[in-house]
């Protein structure tokens, strides 16, 4: 058994903490942007398009976030093309995030009044136009206690990237579990350090709830 002392631990799992957050900003900036242009791809009139981005939809939401990093990681390979852990974790949360905001910041579009698209219509603005000044300013008051909250399921959803070897949070408490022969102590400092990034993020997004309710 190898002797650690608590700052040991703690420095340790702080490290990886720094791995936590970078591969959540990245599933979370990339899905965002592919979600955005999903989004803007779903209003289409085109029912091919819609039809193709319903089906990415529902398949990246149906299929468990753990699947689609197995199949990110080993199912490349079949292709001959290999990768690491870092680039599988990255492309499987992006496309699951991804997915999941899209759905998210549509349902804030479609929450906007008819009237507001006539009324915009009316002053001779083109579907863009409309989008950029008058739709997307207004759902994007809507969408941003939703898209924080869901920031705290992307946090938490970086654990299962220790499946395929990521040195996250959880990768790296295992780690030091079976070194140390001690779960119990090792993986409440990491719960402790997963709500440590969590709760910040969800209390920000009950404020940002609170704040726009009381606006409109």
């Amino acid at each position: 058994m190898v002797e650690f002392s608590l700052w040991d631990i703690l420095r340790n799992l702080l490290l990886a903490a720094r791995w936590t957050v970078g591969l959540s900003l990245i599933a979370f900036v990339g899905g965002g942007l592919v979600g955005m242009a999903l989004v803007l791809l779903r209003q289409s009139k085109s029912p091919f398009v819609n039809a193709a981005v319903a089906a990415y939809v529902q398949v990246f939401q149906g299929v468990p976030l753990l699947v689609q990093l197995f199949l990110a990681y080993y199912g490349l390979g079949l292709f001959g093309i290999n990768t690491s852990p870092w680039v599988a974790a990255g492309m499987g949360l992006t496309f699951y995030t991804s997915a999941f905001l899209c759905e998210i910041w549509r349902g804030c579009i479609a929450s906007i009044p008819k009237g507001q698209w006539e009324a915009s219509a009316s002053l001779a603005l083109g579907f863009y136009e409309q989008m950029r000044y008058i739709v997307l300013p207004q759902a994007l008051k809507i969408a941003v206690p939703p898209t924080v909250g869901f920031l705290v399921q992307v946090i938490k959803g970086t654990a299962l990237a220790s499946v395929i070897g990521f040195m996250e949070l959880t990768k790296v408490g295992k780690t030091i579990a079976n070194a140390t022969f001690s779960p119990f102590l090792i993986f409440a400092c990491v719960a402790l350090m997963y709500f440590a990034l969590c709760y910040p993020v969800s209390l920000y997004a009950r404020h940002l709830e609170r704040k726009i309710h009381v606006h409109r």
